[in-house]
């Protein structure tokens, strides 16, 4: 994998000179493997697999680690607008290299992570993050800042089990659960709407687009 330009670290919160491209094995448009993984949920370690979402929609956020800093502040922020996801058909689930108890013990002590209702899934073989593309990986035996962690990924699975949308940030930028829930709902309108599009910022209630000869040029 090539090199390319620098990374904030998310354990020391420096800038480093390099990371690597990432390449995802699963594909827009494509359905998702079917891995199994255990998740801190309710207060108690459960076994979940993704064909479990099957029948509803599936938000997958991944993120660097445990015990950081832009971490505690994206996942509060989908705590908080987890019933509006759920009202909608739709499962969060966050993703990290940590293990669950890991997963407890952030719970147990963060006013931020406390808010949590969805599953925090544990991946610390990295295979989720390896196979959605935002797995950290090494140089040899230079040291790659947060090796081993994944990159802010989130994907969004429809009922059927294929991958909608995906977006990856480098773990300098937090994202917007907001922005997230909006593209939800897009997926959904298209969805129930056929021949339909959403054009930029589309919100629901927002006029849509019928994709057409009579449109080339007049838009």
């Amino acid at each position: 994998m090539k090199d390319t330009k620098s990374n904030y670290c998310e354990n020391c919160g420096e800038f480093h000179d390099f990371v690597h491209d990432h390449v995802s094995l699963v594909k827009v448009g494509e359905p998702v493997p079917d891995f199994q993984f255990e998740v801190f949920h309710e207060e108690a370690i459960k076994t979940m697999s993704l064909s479990q979402l099957r029948g509803k929609w599936g938000i997958l956020v991944f993120y660097p680690a445990d015990f950081t800093f832009v971490c505690p502040t994206e996942l509060e922020e989908f705590a908080k607008l987890y019933p509006k996801f759920q009202a909608i058909n739709a499962e969060v689930i966050s993703v990290s290299v940590d293990t669950v108890f890991a997963h407890k013990a952030w719970h147990d002590t963060s006013a931020a992570i406390k808010q949590i209702t969805y599953p925090m899934a544990a991946d610390p073989s990295g295979k989720l993050a390896e196979a959605f593309g935002v797995l950290i990986e090494g140089n040899g035996p230079e040291l790659t800042p947060d090796e081993g962690l994944a990159m802010r990924g989130t994907f969004i699975i429809d009922p059927t089990g294929t991958l909608r949308a995906m977006e990856i940030n480098d773990n300098s930028m937090g994202r917007k659960a907001a922005e997230t829930l909006r593209k939800l709902q897009a997926a959904q309108y298209v969805e129930t709407h056929k021949g339909q599009v959403c054009p930029a910022s589309w919100e629901p209630g927002s006029d849509t687009l019928e994709p057409g000869l009579d449109l080339v040029g007049k838009i």
